[in-house]
C-alpha cells in the first residue's frame, strides 16, 4: 500500500479523471493496435460518448490514427483506430564511452533512421555534436511531430534536476546535459541511467512486459542495474539507487574509476574480461605495444574459434556475473533478472556458468529465472523512447 503524502500530494480532480481514462485509451490502443471505440467502450465500461470524444481528442494531437474499416452485419461499420506511427516520433540518444548512437523511432520502438559516432571526449563537444545531427534528422523527417528526446547514460542521474552526477566510464561529472540539449533543438529532453532505461525497455516493449519485479543488469564498460519493484523504477532519494556495479566485493582488489577498490565492475565487466585476458597473455608471450588493444567483440570471436585464454577470460567473467546476481537476488528477490549487453551473443557458455555459481552463493532462495536480452533489438536505445513515451502512456502521478 502506497501511504499518502501529505507534506506533498494533488487531489484528484474531474481533470485527473480525464487525465486516467485518456491514458486507459491510449494504452488500450497501443495493446490492441487496432480496437473500434465501441470495443474500447466495452473494456472500460466508459460511455460511448466519453470514449469518442478521447478519441477525437487523440486523433487531432496525432497520437493515433482511424486505420481499416471493420465487418459489421447491420448499422454503422467501425473504424479501427491504431497508434500514428507515420507521424510522431521520438529521438533516442545512447551514449557509451566510446560510440554514441542517436536514432529516430515511432511509438512501437521501431528505428527509422539511426547514425553511431564516436563520443566526444567532453560534454560541452559532446552537445554541440547531437544538437547538429538531431537537427538534421529532422530536416530529413519534416513529415514527423517530435515528440521529445531521450538520452540514455553509463552513470548516475539526479532526476529531480535530470543532471548527470557521474559517470566515471565517462569521466564526465556534474554536468547539465538536458539544458544545452533543449536549447539547441528546442525538443524537450529526458535523462536516464542506461541500467534503468534498459528497464523501461523490458517495461514496456519486452517479453516480461507485465512482470512487476524485476531487476536489469547491464553489462558494458561497467556494470548497471535498473531495479523495477512492484511496477515502478527503484530511484532511491535522489535517483541514484541501483549502483550495485560500484559495491565493493573485494577490498584488496583493483581500483575503480569511481575511486573505491575491488568493485564488482572491476571483475564482471567488458573491460575486466579484457584486462584479465591480457594479464594470462602476457604471462606467456608479451604483447606488442605497436598491436591495437582486443576489444570486447575480438574476446567473444577468439572463445568461439576455440581459443582458450579468451574462454577463460569468459568464464571468470560469468562466475563474477553469477557472484553479483546471486547478491542481487538475496536482498531483492525479483521475480526475474535480465541480462543486458555483448556478453549475452555468448550466453551457451555464459548462462549455464552464471547459474550455477547463483544456486551457489544462495542455497536457501528459490529459483530466480535469469534471461539474456536480445542485444540485436538495441534494449538501451529502446529505453530512450520510453522515457519519452511513459510521460504520455504511463499512469499519471497522483498523491
Amino acid at each position: 500500500m502506497r501511504k499518502i503524502d501529505l507534506s506533498n500530494f494533488q487531489v484528484a480532480t474531474s481533470e485527473t479523471a480525464r487525465e486516467v481514462n485518456r491514458r486507459i485509451i491510449l494504452n488500450l490502443i497501443r495493446a490492441n493496435q487496432a480496437i473500434s471505440r465501441a470495443e474500447l467502450a466495452r473494456k472500460t465500461g466508459l460511455q460511448r460518448s466519453t470514449v469518442s470524444l478521447i478519441a477525437e481528442q487523440l486523433i487531432a494531437e496525432k497520437w493515433i490514427a482511424e486505420g481499416m474499416v471493420g465487418y459489421s452485419p447491420r448499422g454503422r461499420k467501425p473504424r479501427y483506430l491504431r497508434l500514428n506511427v507515420d507521424r510522431v516520433g521520438v529521438v533516442g540518444i545512447n551514449i557509451r564511452p566510446t560510440w554514441t548512437t542517436i536514432a529516430l523511432a515511432d511509438l512501437n520502438a521501431n528505428f527509422q533512421a539511426q547514425e553511431t559516432v564516436r563520443t566526444p571526449a567532453t560534454p560541452e563537444i559532446f552537445v554541440e555534436e547531437a544538437c547538429k545531427r538531431i537537427n538534421t534528422l529532422r530536416q530529413s523527417h519534416p513529415q514527423i511531430a517530435y515528440e521529445g528526446i531521450g538520452v540514455c547514460l553509463p552513470g548516475r542521474v539526479d532526476f529531480r534536476s535530470q543532471s548527470l552526477v557521474f559517470a566515471p566510464n565517462l569521466g564526465w561529472k556534474n554536468v547539465d546535459l538536458r539544458g544545452p540539449l533543449e536549447a539547441g533543438t528546442g525538443l524537450p529532453v529526458v535523462l536516464e541511467n542506461a541500467a534503468n532505461a534498459c528497464a523501461l525497455s523490458e517495461m514496456w516493449f519486452g517479453q516480461r512486459e507485465n512482470t512487476r519485479d524485476l531487476a536489469i543488469v547491464t553489462v558494458s564498460e561497467g556494470i548497471g542495474t535498473g531495479i523495477v519493484v512492484n511496477g515502478q523504477i527503484m530511484n532511491g532519494a535522489s535517483g541514484l539507487a541501483g549502483e550495485f556495479g560500484h559495491v565493493t566485493i573485494d577490498e584488496q582488489g583493483p581500483v575503480c574509476k569511481c575511486g573505491n577498490r575491488g568493485c564488482w565492475e572491476v571483475f564482471a565487466s567488458n573491460t575486466a574480461a579484457i584486462s584479465y585476458y591480457r594479464q594470462i597473455t602476457s604471462h606467456r608471450k608479451p604483447m606488442d605495444p605497436a598491436l591495437p588493444k582486443p576489444t570486447f567483440d575480438d574476446l567473444l570471436r577468439l572463445a568461439e574459434l576455440g581459443d582458450p585464454r579468451a574462454s577463460q577470460a569468459l568464464d571468470r567473467m560469468a562466475k563474477y556475473l553469477g557472484a553479483g546476481i546471486a547478491m542481487l537476488i538475496a536482498g531483492l528477490e525479483p521475480a526475474a533478472i535480465v541480462i543486458v549487453g555483448e556478453v549475452t551473443r555468448a550466453w551457451s557458455r555464459v548462462g549455464p556458468i552464471i547459474t550455477e555459481t547463483v544456486a551457489r552463493h544462495n542455497p536457501l532462495q528459490r529459483k530466480v529465472q535469469i534471461f539474456p536480452a536480445d542485444d540485436a533489438l538495441q534494449p538501451r536505445l529502446r529505453g530512450t523512447v520510453a522515457l519519452i513515451l511513459q510521460k504520455h502512456f504511463g499512469a499519471p502521478a497522483v498523491a
